[in-house]
């Protein structure tokens, strides 16, 4: 009876390990999709540069690019996932605080998108909409990563 109860206890410790190792091939064999991250980061600049055409005071109305760019963001998160495997629903706390950096920078970047068009110096968002492509491109690539070591530790 001993003898059944060490040998159930070390195959399943073997079983553990292995899945330890698949856990560990496939997080390495995960690359960052920079092609989805930059197109994350188009979608944060292109918001960005819409304020460019708004006409900021009393009669204020955001522009309506920003529900469009929100729904393009979901469609390009849903296309990590199904191209990498790795749901960034269970991303972890790193991945989490880049993602709120992403959002936290372009709401930043629209604000000052909007003073700049309220100075009449609409022809400097595209520098702020540039800074939200670069930044929302690396934020991406940050939180991807850390999903991605977070898949390998979990």
């Amino acid at each position: 009876m001993e003898s059944n109860h060490a040998e159930a206890s070390r195959a399943a410790a073997e079983a553990l390990d292995s899945l330890a190792m698949d856990r560990e091939r496939l997080a390495g064999r995960l690359r960052v999709p920079w092609a989805l991250m930059a197109a994350i980061g188009a979608l944060a600049a292109w918001w960005v540069a819409s304020a460019a055409t708004a006409r900021p005071g009393a009669a204020y109305e955001p522009p309506a690019t920003g529900w469009i760019a929100l729904l393009g963001v979901l469609v390009v998160a849903h296309l990590v996932e199904r191209e990498t495997g790795a749901r960034l629903g269970a991303m972890g706390a790193r991945a989490a605080w880049a993602t709120a950096g992403i959002l936290v920078t372009c709401l930043a970047l629209f604000s000052v998108s909007l003073g700049l068009v309220s100075l009449e110096l609409a022809w400097a968002v595209a520098l702020a909409s540039a800074v939200a492509f670069a930044v929302t491109t690396w934020l991406a690539g940050v939180a991807y990563r850390a999903a991605v070591e977070h898949v390998r530790r979990a």
